[in-house]
């Protein structure tokens, strides 16, 4: 993965953002959405398009694009930075390979732990019986 290729390729879009703010909301596009092409792009191998979009199957548009927004600050730079940020992480998260787990045989001392866990358990259910005369 080349962050700098992917950052090139990367189309912004801004809005009016909603919510309170007053006269500065309705004058000001403050709002970030950021565009990017998965399936076309140029900064990502074969293997790692067809990796983001299994992971990011929910997230994508039908055209394999990938929609981001941030309207959390009064600043359109602000919600930019905030949005690259966003966007690099995911990005990298969906990226890595997880190891497999591989299923293995609990010790002996669990094993004891367990067992002694339950007849401790039998006991106290058995002392609040009443007793048999």
């Amino acid at each position: 993965m080349n962050t700098e290729k992917l950052l090139s390729e990367l189309n912004f879009k801004t809005a009016r953002s909603s919510g309170a703010g007053g006269q500065h909301v309705n004058k000001v596009a403050s709002k970030v959405t950021l565009i990017f092409d998965v399936k076309n792009a140029v900064g990502l191998t074969e293997r790692e398009k067809q990796l983001l979009q299994q992971k990011l199957a929910k997230r994508l548009t039908k055209e394999q694009l990938l929609l981001l927004h941030c309207e959390e600050s009064r600043s359109q730079h602000r919600n930019k930075e905030l949005v690259v940020k966003r966007f690099l992480t995911l990005i990298r998260t969906n990226l890595t390979i997880s190891k497999k787990r591989r299923a293995t045989k609990p010790t002996r001392s669990s094993t004891k732990k367990r067992l002694d866990s339950k007849k401790r358990q039998a006991e106290k259910k058995t002392n609040r019986r009443k007793p048999d005369f």
